[in-house]
């Protein structure tokens, strides 16, 4: 990524995170933790990658990608409201398991460290 569209791609990330949490309603989507945001070269596409404690497995997280696939329209509207931006990119939004994975892999470290210190 060059460095325009990097700065684009956390403005992006700052700005949908604050709408997600002060004026979305739908209660699908709560807890949610944007991880990344992928911007295409010509800033018309934006791949948004999300976590959430709040669920285990992908098939959890469905109810969730439905809720933020529902709300993309408001989200982008949002952001053309916000953001000085001449085109606003189409939101794609994907499921990040990585924050689930990293408390997985904190869990087993704490497990080998008990079992190391008995």
């Amino acid at each position: 990524m060059t460095r325009r569209t990097e700065r684009v791609a956390e403005q992006l990330r700052g700005e949908l995170a604050r709408l997600l949490r002060e004026e979305t309603t739908d209660p699908r989507i709560r807890l949610v933790t944007l991880t990344r945001v992928d911007v295409s070269p010509d800033l018309r596409n934006a791949r948004v990658f999300w976590s959430t404690l709040a669920t285990d497995d992908e098939e959890e997280a469905l109810p969730v990608q439905e809720g933020l696939k529902s709300a993309a329209a408001f989200l982008r509207r949002g952001l053309a409201r916000a953001l000085p931006l001449k085109r606003v990119p189409a939101l794609e939004f994907r499921y990040d398991p990585s924050m689930v994975r990293g408390a997985e892999t904190l869990a087993l470290l704490g497990e080998i460290e008990d079992g190391s210190a008995q």
